[in-house]
């Protein structure tokens, strides 16, 4: 996400790097740089303009013409004003920032309605946030009230078991507010603390929809009405989010799609075009694909300064601690296994893409490109582990031609690459332990290239 912006900004960024003083020319360049950035990333062009001519008021001052390192102080003006463009700073009902779901505490039920247009995935969002409120500790169900489009009622009740949460649904059901009513009555008998209404959606927008839609929400009187939209529409899901906003009234957005969006032109404008803001993104197909936006994060991404805070946030929830720290003594003793070596790689696979994940560091994000990364070699390297025994897995030393022809054939590989993987299983063990002691010539890349064969 947001690769083409983040490359196209940081080269504007060369006006004002590294000098020791900058000139009105020099931000006048930056800043014209940075507006076809934005322009090609089909942000909306009166978003554009608030963002260039805010910016250069404020680098034209003496603050940052007198800087002793300008060029920082100019980097810092532009993250500031991508933070506020794409989040909220203001407080919601509940007293939480308004970029975070306001809901009632535990004892009460919360109802939120997921609205949008057919295909923007909002059944799909509808169990993922369903799975990631399960996460939270919140007690959460769905309700089938798309009545319109075929299966939408299997499809959600499907996505409902497969994330481990309660469906409630009327097979023929032609009116959507008396299922709304018996999902409710049902709720609060089952102490749910959660109510997730999928609502119609249609293929346009139109006014039937609409009317069915504002019934429902004087009905439910919803703690939260979400609109789906597709991220890889840009501007057109502005547009519907406008109408959305005008005609039933929006509380936040969730952009679907959002890994393959490259530009990012839907994010940049929908804060201030709608006024509300973005509270989560669909990052891919799977369930657990599916994070609450954060301006800050997301501005630090755009302009290549990685994301750690959301790389250790994933990192802790598929590594546990004490295995952490269980794994880092097999480390600093160098009895790493390849037991343990199987599992970890498994656990970063939970994590998403190696890509996503290396552009959340800093100095990579935007340098790594899809055709960089070999999958089909990680896939090789899992495969030839997977085919070993668990003894072979606990000591490599007895894996000798028999069993590595008896590898290589259970893996769909050669003798010759489960050769090669057992090689650099042992140069990365010694390599791990200098690097978890501290020893010099370890860095991060050459632990990544000891861990992936070639």
């Amino acid at each position: 996400m947001f690769d083409k912006l983040t490359e196209k900004i940081t080269d504007a960024f060369r006006f004002v790097s590294g000098k020791s003083t900058i000139s009105e020319k020099n931000i006048d360049d930056a800043v014209e740089a940075i507006k076809m950035a934005l322009l090609e990333a089909d942000v909306n062009l009166r978003v554009v303009r608030r963002f260039v001519n805010s910016t250069i008021e404020e680098a034209k001052g003496e603050k940052v013409l007198r800087s002793v390192d300008p060029g920082q102080q100019f980097i810092k003006i532009v993250h500031d004003k991508l933070v506020s463009f794409l989040g909220d700073t203001e407080k919601g009902p509940t007293g939480r920032p308004a970029q975070e779901l306001q809901l009632k505490g535990p004892d009460a039920l919360s109802i939120i309605l997921m609205m949008g247009l057919q295909g923007s995935g909002k059944t799909t969002s509808s169990a993922k946030l369903a799975l990631r409120l399960t996460k939270e500790g919140r007690k959460p169900m769905l309700a089938a009230c798309d009545l319109i489009r075929p299966a939408a009622v299997e499809q959600l009740s499907v996505l409902a078991g497969q994330v481990g949460v309660p469906c409630y649904k009327e097979d023929g059901a032609k009116d959507p507010l008396k299922v709304f009513r018996a999902a409710q009555d049902w709720a609060k008998k089952n102490l749910i603390d959660t109510l997730i209404v999928d609502t119609t959606g249609r293929l346009q927008l139109d006014e039937p929809m609409m009317e069915e839609l504002s019934r429902l929400k004087d009905l439910a009187k919803p703690d939260e009405i979400l609109l789906v939209a597709d991220a890889m529409t840009g501007q057109v899901a502005v547009d519907i989010a406008k109408t959305f906003d005008e005609k039933i009234g929006l509380t936040g957005v969730i952009l679907t799609k959002f890994d393959s969006d490259t530009r990012g032109g839907a994010a940049l404008s929908l804060k201030t075009v709608t006024g509300k803001p973005l509270k989560f993104v669909g990052i891919g197909e799977k369930p657990e694909d599916f994070e609450p936006f954060h301006p800050d994060r997301a501005a630090g991404r755009i302009l290549g300064m990685g994301d750690v805070v959301t790389l250790v946030e994933k990192a802790q929830e598929v590594i546990d601690e004490k295995e952490a720290l269980a794994l880092q003594k097999k480390i600093e003793k160098e009895t790493l296994t390849m037991e343990d070596w199987l599992e970890q790689l498994q656990a970063v696979k939970k994590m998403g893409s190696l890509k996503s994940m290396l552009n959340m560091i800093p100095g990579l994000a935007g340098q790594i490109n899809e055709e960089d990364i070999n999958k089909a070699e990680l896939k090789s390297q899992e495969a030839i582990l997977s085919s070993m025994t668990r003894k072979e897995r606990a000591n490599y030393l007895i894996i000798g031609p028999s069993r590595r022809a008896r590898i290589a054939r259970g893996s769909g590989t050669s003798v010759a690459e489960v050769a090669r993987l057992i090689k650099k299983f042992e140069k990365m063990r010694s390599m791990m332990k200098k690097m978890a002691k501290g020893g010099k010539g370890a860095n991060f890349m050459q632990g990544m290239q000891g861990g992936f064969p070639r």
